[in-house]
């Protein structure tokens, strides 16, 4: 039976055996019998680790007295659920992260602002609207009531275990799951990394 750490681009937390790339951290959310309590987060300063500690540490996905580790298929669902990139894991993504940023950021501001635009206090996904043609690759939308990842001319339907066939970028206005300081962040530059699955 899988554990309920599976982090979907809508930004709800569900049991699902698929394996993902990347592993985040919002500090404890699970109980000791390994199911999740009623919070979500404990800190704003949500982040996407690698799978692998750079010290080769592992202390399991739900151990006593231990951040809950996350799941999720790939960096752009973890940049629409609201992370950002570890900078003790992932320190040349979190370079680039700042550098898309510019002058004057602020780890302790950002991530702050972050959690203002990612969820609201009843856990809450925030979304917004926008015209899908000025929308940089790696944001996520709402196509026909599912997660869809923009790259390109193309939307990408996600799936838990990866993405389906691409279908045309449309035009109009669309409902984007990623956070608007992250959407800043993808048009300035910040390529994520995708699946596999990804046909780019």
């Amino acid at each position: 039976m899988p554990l309920q750490n599976r982090v979907m681009p809508t930004g709800e937390i569900v049991a699902d055996p698929a394996r993902g790339l990347f592993t985040g951290n919002r500090g404890i959310l699970h109980r000791r019998d390994k199911t999740l309590g009623a919070a979500r987060w404990q800190h704003p300063h949500w982040v996407t680790c690698t799978l692998d500690h750079p010290r080769g540490i592992y202390h399991g996905p739900m151990p006593d007295r231990r951040w809950t580790a996350l799941f999720f298929l790939d960096e752009a669902v973890a940049l629409a659920a609201g992370h950002r990139p570890c900078g003790y894991c992932r320190p040349e993504a979190y370079r680039a992260w700042k550098a898309a940023f510019g002058p004057g950021y602020d780890r302790l501001a950002v991530d702050r602002a972050l959690h203002t635009a990612r969820v609201t206090p009843a856990r809450v996904q925030v979304r917004h609207d926008a015209a899908i043609e000025g929308l940089p690759d790696g944001a996520f939308v709402l196509s026909g009531g599912a997660a869809h990842l923009v790259w390109g001319p193309r939307l990408l339907p996600f799936q838990p275990d990866g993405y389906g066939p691409a279908k045309p970028r449309p035009r109009g206005q669309v409902t984007v799951l990623t956070p608007r300081p992250t959407i800043g962040i993808l048009r300035a530059g910040y390529r994520p990394v995708l699946h596999p699955s990804a046909p780019v």
